[in-house]
C-alpha cells in the first residue's frame, strides 16, 4: 500500500495529538541472518562427518574417534564457509527486491500544546535528575 493509498490521520480536536515533524525517504530490503546459515552448515557438516565415520570401514592406522575428529573439523569449517557464501547469494538476490519509502517522524504534544512528558525530546540538554 503506497502513502497515497494510506488515510490520513485526523488530529483530534483537543489539542492532543501528534504533529508531523519530519520526513524521509528510506530503502527497505529483506536480509538474511548470516549467523543462523552458518551455525545450519556447522550442524549439517557435523551430521555428514557422523555418517561418513559410520560407513566407510575401519583404518588401522588410525581410531574411530580420530577419524570422526578429522572429519567434524573439516565437515564443520566447509559447512560454516557454504552457510557463509549461501546467505550472501541470497542477500544478492534479496537486495534486488528493494523498496523504497516514506517514513514519517511524528511528535506527540498535549492539550496545552505542550511536548508530552512520554515524547521523545530533541534537546541533548534534557536529562532526568531524580534520584
Amino acid at each position: 500500500m503506497s502513502s497515497a493509498e494510506q488515510p490520513e490521520q485526523q488530529v483530534p480536536e483537543s489539542g492532543e495529538g501528534e504533529i508531523l515533524v519530519d520526513q524521509a525517504r528510506v530503502t527497505v530490503r529483506r536480509s538474511p541472518r548470516y549467523l543462523n546459515f552458518m551455525i545450519l552448515g556447522a550442524v549439517v557438516g557435523a551430521i555428514l562427518a557422523l555418517v561418513l565415520t559410520v560407513s566407510f570401514p575401519a583404518n588401522a592406522e588410525f581410531a574411530p574417534s580420530q577419524v570422526f575428529g578429522f572429519l567434524l573439523l573439516a565437515g564443520v569449517v566447509a559447512g560454516v564457509t557454504v552457510g557463509a557464501v549461501a546467505a550472501m547469494v541470497i542477500d544478492r538476490v534479496a537486495g534486488r527486491s528493494a523498496t523504497t519509502v516514506v517514513v514519517d517522524r511524528l511528535g506527540a504534544y498535549g492539550p496545552s500544546g505542550q511536548e508530552a512528558p512520554d515524547a521523545p525530546s530533541d534537546s541533548p540538554t534534557s536529562s532526568d535528575n531524580s534520584e
